[in-house]
């Protein structure tokens, strides 16, 4: 981390303060710097300082009831105060509002300024006092975006940093939980936290992450996307190596499973680590449903996985190389079907999965009410016009939407991205070597995920290496009665155990 900078404290005077300030917050127009007086024959001078753009205007609409809010049991009415009763009582009480913060350096101040407090300056006193306001520049807490669910808590995290955690902490009641805050970039000084569940975790995990967080000094981290670069491992992988979800009881579930998370204010995403391949395959859901349903589920999750990777290469490799293969009937059917289209299978299968892929990005940038009617619509008409153009087979079209229909059933979206980019590598190795280059391409990938490590845990875990107990929430799952008593969990039950016996 970066060492910190010689420190400036408030001055004695008030004109010096508020040339500091307006130094500092040059060409600033949104600065409001607000004099105003108290005291008997209200000749005590004060200054409030805020952002009108964070602040609003009924929280400042009478300095003088700020100040009295905060010290009437102890110095009487606001109209009596003098500069020498608030300077002895907030030296020797602090404040008595819970909102209130007691600051003694310039940089102090300003961070809570940029922060949307209101900041108050006194006349012969060198310290300052940061009230908090009302704030309403967030949205209100409702329903995941990314991570719908149909049965289950219907909870989403937001923008600010300290509502999500509050959240996850009314959860998750436990004092062993903990969160760390740390400031990143010298122009954002964008506020971040992680936490963990002690005794949970992992200690060879959380030091490896302290170690790697602790090397972010002055870069600006503007989302928990961001972060990746830093805990990341391979940064040249496909495969994404940390999670993502926007849902507090995801969180929650990942904290008792050991995971660290952290999260950004500005940014409802909180990021999972480390992060495993079959991880990628679960969803939240999954424990809200019948344990043999969810089983059945996640088979045919892996089953997607394998069809949005292979389908195409498949298909061009079977075309091309090993036509022998398919059924005489199947085979005659796909021979009719390409008559008269003038590419190769390897060149039909790129020009449509362009044109899906461009459609794809066409329906999430373009505005919701319309994105997937335009999707929708424009994979019908381009569908149609290509077969009727003989620029693609009918038999072509139907493996391009099997393949996309495919990849939206992984409930990562950053797994759905890793298989887009591998598909087309997949489709020429099949298009140059057949069946041999798709062996390769898997050989070759199961090679690069057993290299792999996320935070030093083994990326395949727990089948390489493999670990027996923890198969009972990978493939199968097991009755949760049983999940909530795993092997990964003991040690916290062993602690607690004491004190639930207790009367």
């Amino acid at each position: 981390m970066k060492q910190s900078a010689p420190q400036t404290l408030i001055s004695q005077s008030l004109s010096e303060n508020s040339k500091i300030v307006q130094h500092i917050f040059t060409d600033c127009k949104d600065l409001i710097l607000l004099p105003w007086s108290y005291g008997p024959g209200l000749e005590q001078a004060a200054m409030s300082v805020y952002l009108n753009t964070l602040v609003q205007d009924k929280t400042i609409n009478d300095m003088k009831q700020v100040l009295q809010s905060l010290v009437p049991h102890e110095v009487g009415p606001a109209s009596s105060v003098t500069a020498e009763d608030v300077k002895h009582f907030y030296a020797n009480n602090g404040v008595s509002a819970q909102s209130a913060t007691l600051l003694k350096e310039i940089e102090q101040a300003v961070d809570h300024i940029l922060d949307g407090k209101l900041v108050i300056f006194f006349d012969h006193w060198n310290q300052a006092l940061s009230y908090a306001t009302q704030n309403n520049l967030q949205r209100q807490i409702s329903e995941p975006i990314m991570e719908p669910v149909v049965q289950g808590p219907h909870l989403s995290t937001i923008e600010n940093l300290d509502i999500n955690i509050g959240l996850i902490r009314s959860l998750l009641k436990s004092p062993r939980l903990k969160f760390h805050y740390l400031t990143a970039g010298e122009e954002s000084r964008r506020r971040f936290a992680y936490g963990y569940l002690d005794g949970a975790v992992n200690p060879e995990t959380l030091n490896e992450f302290i170690k790697r967080i602790s090397s972010i000094d002055r870069e600006e981290i503007l989302e928990t996307s961001y972060l990746e670069d830093w805990l990341g491992e391979a940064l040249l992988t496909p495969f994404p190596q940390l999670r993502y979800t926007e849902r507090p009881d995801t969180a929650v579930a990942a904290l008792l499973d050991g995971k660290i998370i952290t999260m950004v204010n500005g940014t409802p995403t909180i990021l999972l680590c480390p992060g495993l391949f079959f991880e990628f395959f679960t969803s939240s859901e999954d424990y809200y449903q019948n344990t043999i349903f969810t089983s059945l589920v996640r088979f045919l999750r892996i089953f997607a996985f394998l069809i949005a990777l292979l389908l195409p290469s498949t298909y061009i490799a079977l075309t091309t190389f090993h036509s022998e293969l398919i059924p005489t009937v199947l085979l005659l059917a796909i021979l009719d079907t390409r008559e008269g289209i003038p590419f190769p299978a390897f060149a039909e299968a790129l020009i449509m999965e362009f044109f899906f892929e461009l459609l794809r990005e066409a329906g999430i940038r373009l505005p919701r009410p319309i994105g997937s009617a335009v999707s929708i619509v424009g994979a019908l008409v381009i569908g149609q016009a290509a077969i009727q153009a003989k620029i693609a087979s009918p038999v072509m079209v139907i493996v391009v939407a099997l393949t996309g229909i495919a990849s939206f059933s992984l409930p990562q979206y950053s797994m759905s991205i890793a298989i887009r980019v591998l598909r087309f590598l997949f489709m020429i190795l099949a298009a140059t070597m057949g069946g041999i280059g798709i062996m390769i391409g898997i050989l070759l990938s199961f090679l690069h995920l057993s290299s792999l490590r996320s935070l030093g845990q083994p990326y395949l875990g727990p089948i390489e290496p493999l670990d027996i107990r923890q198969l009972r929430d990978l493939f199968i799952m097991v009755p949760r009665k049983w999940l909530l008593h795993s092997p990964r969990n003991r040690h916290l039950h062993k602690k607690t155990a004491g004190r639930q016996k207790a009367p």
